[in-house]
């Protein structure tokens, strides 16, 4: 047969390959065949194969798949496509990377309509399923009109022919008690719950155990289904509720008990997004236990009894004293403030009940003022409501004083719980600010989180600069930092993505007043209707010059002002949002402007562009100065 490969002779670049437009109204599996073969050993850019979704109406592609694994065999992927009313494209990219020996191949790319975990076995690449190998008992593929082992059944389910397929396993070579043989389903890449459905075929003389896993990506294994001990001659139908709002793979398992056990066969494999029971329960919105204060406490409450231990404060623009997270002239909430700064006093800031038995990734925000001892000022707890049980699952230890700082935790609870945020202060001494805000809550642990592909259109600066270069490097250029700039009283203590991460800024020392630095994106897909550009800017220091966004359309000299700012803006992280549209090829570019001494380090994070109009507007596209009741808190 034929395959695809990566010509070698370009050394570094990218080989691109573009699929014809594509429709899917229905739910689809991508089925990709392919195979990064080297001679060398591990080299430190190491070539890597990436699927791309290029959606009509978008601006960046989606990163389906990315992998760098190599091998000397073919591997498969199996990627759901979710239904779509809009014309898409695959975009197959192979990066070479540094090293000249390796080879990237495609042997196959196949897209069928349905859920990538269904399979009727009746293709020889068994739609990625995958037996993990054992001494004694495997997996095997039944059927086909192959004269084998007398065990095997005269006609599969799926044609109820002798020329079907199906999955089986034997008893025949087992050598010890409790020997497991195991067939492992693609990994779910979308989230999906619904129904699943298989057929089995027992034969037993001793007993067998059939049992059916969800495995998620940190291995913790579920048990959704098992066999009755009731005898079937024929196939049977199994019908099992499935819920896989992360990445999980099923696990089809059979233990025997000695070398006369039987045999088990599986086939048909299927999958329907309705419950198999009518359960009508929602399922649950992580949505729900998140909150930005803007508005309200949303879902979170605290106890009469404790007193009010967290107030929703804001605090107008200033160079004092930081502002909220979310947007750096928001709110936020504030423990022990002017009310309730007696010592041994507790809050406590109650979440909404949470179901039992998922794998959650909790993330929030927290800045902390004015403590001598900072460990124990802010810890998070679970709560089992009916075993009154408190679990500490965090505490403060140490950090940057009034910098936001984020903190992740990941927990799974058998019983549902909810989260407690405490500020507890021991005595006077020990007596500061706690602040917190930007509480989110996503399914699935916070390291699988982190594996997720990036979203398309964000940049964070944490690995690199995405889609934006320098155009001049230079004295006049932006850099790449994380922490405090050189200079006092100007640029920001941290980033805005974590806190301790990185950020873009100029350095005002090497440059000389009104000295310009561009940051430019590279050519973007013009598309018909109005961009969102959302990103946070720092502009602190007495000498603070301009930050300018300016749209350029391809084909055209000028360059579109669409926002500005000129001076001292705030100690903050702040909020800007750009509404624009352009139906053509465009880029995004980012100017700063040195001012007249050199505390004008500003800095810029936390670029998103999203389709679609602004959901808030900025009174204000070009503004300069702050304004002059600077320093208050509003409670």
């Amino acid at each position: 047969g034929h395959y695809i490969s990566v010509d070698t002779s370009y050394e570094g670049d990218k080989a691109v390959l573009f699929s014809p437009d594509l429709y899917s109204e229905e739910w689809s599996c991508v089925r990709l065949i392919y195979q990064i073969a080297t001679t060398s050993d591990a080299s430190p850019n190491p070539a890597r194969l990436n699927l791309y979704l290029w959606q009509e109406g978008e601006s960046f592609d989606r990163l389906l798949w990315s992998t760098k694994e190599q091998s000397d065999s073919w591997l498969i992927a199996s990627l759901d496509l979710m239904n779509s009313t809009k014309k898409y494209k695959l975009v197959l990219e192979g990066e070479m990377g540094q090293d000249k020996s390796t080879s990237i191949a495609v042997f196959e790319i196949k897209i069928t309509s349905g859920y990538c975990i269904e399979c009727d076995f009746e293709e020889n690449h068994l739609c990625g399923y995958v037996n993990v190998w054992n001494p004694n008992v495997n997996w095997f593929v039944g059927g086909g009109n192959i004269r084998n082992s007398q065990a095997i059944l005269p006609k599969d389910h799926t044609l109820n022919s002798a020329l079907g397929h199906y999955m089986y396993v034997d008893s025949v070579y087992v050598k010890h008690f409790q020997e497991v043989a195991q067939l492992i389903s693609p990994r779910t890449t979308v989230p999906v719950s619904g129904c699943l459905s298989f057929y089995y075929k027992l034969k037993q003389e001793s007993s067998i155990v059939f049992t059916a896993y969800l495995r998620d990506m940190s291995g913790f294994y579920e048990e959704i289904w098992k066999t009755d001990s009731a005898l079937n001659a024929d196939w049977a139908l199994a019908e099992v509720d499935f819920n896989a709002p992360y990445p999980m793979e099923v696990i089809f398992e059979v233990a025997f008990n000695s070398a006369k056990g039987g045999y088990v066969a599986l086939d048909d494999i299927s999958f329907s997004p309705v419950y198999c029971s009518n359960q009508t329960e929602m399922p649950f919105n992580p949505a729900s236990a998140g909150c930005n204060f803007e508005e309200d406490l949303c879902n979170f409450y605290q106890d009469q009894k404790d007193g009010p231990g967290w107030s929703r404060v804001k605090v107008k623009r200033n160079v004092y004293r930081a502002g909220d997270h979310t947007t750096g002239f928001g709110y936020y909430l504030l423990a022990n403030t002017k009310f309730t700064s007696q010592p041994g006093y507790i809050g406590r800031l109650y979440g909404p009940t949470l179901p039992g038995n998922l794998q959650f990734c909790l993330r929030f925000y927290y800045a902390l003022y004015g403590f001598f001892k900072m460990s124990g000022t802010l810890a998070v707890y679970l709560f089992e409501e009916n075993h009154v049980v408190q679990e500490k699952i965090w505490s403060v230890l140490d950090s940057p004083k009034g910098v936001w700082t984020q903190a992740e935790i990941s927990f799974k609870k058998p019983m549902p719980c909810k989260v407690v945020f405490v500020s507890w202060c021991k005595s006077f001494w020990d007596c500061g600010l706690v602040a917190l805000d930007d509480v989110s809550l996503s399914l699935g642990s916070c390291q699988a989180a982190d594996l997720l592909l990036p979203s398309p259109g964000e940049c964070t600066f944490e690995k690199d600069e995405c889609v934006f270069t320098q155009k001049k490097r230079g004295r006049g250029s932006w850099h790449r930092k994380r922490g405090p700039t050189p200079t006092s009283y100007t640029g920001p203590k941290g980033d805005h993505t974590t806190g301790v991460g990185y950020y873009m800024y100029i350095e005002a020392s090497n440059m000389v007043y009104g000295q310009r630095a561009y940051l430019v994106s590279r050519s973007l897909r013009g598309t018909s209707g109005k961009q969102c550009l959302t990103f946070f800017y720092h502009m602190y220091g007495a000498g603070t010059g301009l930050l300018s966004v300016y749209l350029k359309k391809e084909g055209d000299d000028e360059e579109i002002p669409l926002w500005r700012r000129t001076g001292e803006q705030s100690i903050s992280w702040l909020r800007g949002l750009v509404e624009y549209e352009s139906d053509t090829n465009y880029q995004i570019i980012f100017e700063a402007i040195r001012g007249v001494s050199i505390r004008s380090d500003t800095a810029i994070d936390d670029i998103l562009f999203q389709a679609g109009p602004c959901l808030e507007v900025e009174e204000i596209q070009f503004s300069s100065g702050y304004p002059d009741t600077l320093n208050e808190i509003e409670y």
